[in-house]
């Protein structure tokens, strides 16, 4: 079964039981989740649901890369495709596809998202995108090996590892997330 807008729904009503006080920041997607769009498909405009993957070694810290198409360094992650189940599932798709990591080497934190972000995308014209806004669904995942692998080039220019407080500074306040009781129990 494909990612359907109930899903996403209930994960978002899960993650605000856990965080009421991001209820307002939220409250457009919401309202759009209840009109029934297909925000799973990357061509529902105004906004879509994408992933992201924040990987948590304890001794190397966090695994980040270099996104290609918008200059940043990025927690891993991305969009939807047709054939994910899960949004945990696609999020740890987008951490093999992108660095290379082992999916067997990888543990969920938790089934509630860490975070959910409501933020606007630029235009991208080369892939025929107007602007529009993402709902990123980001998940914690701990692991034993910090090996990376090969990089998804098209995606990315490189993947490291980088301390938590660094890593913070650098991507922002949703990486103090991953560092949270579930993470530091490992």
């Amino acid at each position: 079964m494909t990612i359907t807008d109930a899903l996403i729904s209930t994960t978002l009503t899960a993650y605000l039981g856990q965080r009421p006080d991001e209820a307002g920041a939220l409250a457009e997607p919401v309202r759009l989740l209840r009109r029934g769009r297909d925000l799973a498909s990357r061509r529902t405009f105004p906004l879509h649901v994408t992933v992201g993957a924040l990987l948590v070694h304890r001794e190397a810290g966090i695994l980040l890369v270099r996104h290609r198409a918008y200059g940043l360094l990025l927690q891993p992650g991305g969009h939807l495709e047709p054939g994910d189940t899960a949004l945990a599932g696609a999020a740890v798709r987008e951490l093999v596809e992108e660095t290379g990591v082992d999916a067997d080497a990888v543990s969920l934190s938790s089934r509630v998202p860490a975070y959910v972000e409501f933020g606007r995308v630029p235009a991208r014209p080369d892939k025929d995108e107007p602007d529009h806004w993402h709902l990123d669904f980001g998940y914690v995942f701990t692991t034993a090996r910090a090996e990376i692998g090969r990089v998804q080039e098209s995606e990315v220019t490189g993947a490291d590892w980088y301390p938590l407080p660094l890593a913070e500074r650098l991507v922002g306040p949703r990486v103090a997330r991953a560092a949270g009781p579930s993470v530091r129990a490992d």
